[in-house]
C-alpha cells in the first residue's frame, strides 16, 4: 500500500476521489489540524527575530540550573 498527501486545486477532483473510497479502491484520511509543525509555523510567524544560539544556549543552562539546585 502506498501513501501520498495531495493538494486538491478542483473542487471536481474532490468528488471524484470521493466517488473512488465509495468504490474501495482508496481510503481518504483528513489530516490533524493541529500538526505540530503548524504549531511552531504560528509560532514562529509571532517573533520578529530567531534566538542566537548563545541565548538558546544561555536559556538551557539557566533553567538547568534552576532544576538542579533543589
Amino acid at each position: 500500500m502506498d501513501t501520498i498527501t495531495i493538494q486538491i486545486l478542483n473542487p471536481k477532483a474532490k468528488k471524484l476521489l470521493k466517488d473512488l473510497a465509495e468504490l474501495k479502491l482508496i481510503a481518504i484520511n483528513d489530516a490533524p489540524q493541529n500538526s505540530f509543525a503548524e504549531v511552531l509555523k504560528k509560532l514562529r510567524s509571532k517573533s520578529k527575530s530567531t534566538p542566537s544560539l548563545e541565548e538558546i544556549t544561555k536559556e538551557v543552562e539557566l533553567v538547568r540550573t534552576k532544576r538542579y539546585a533543589k
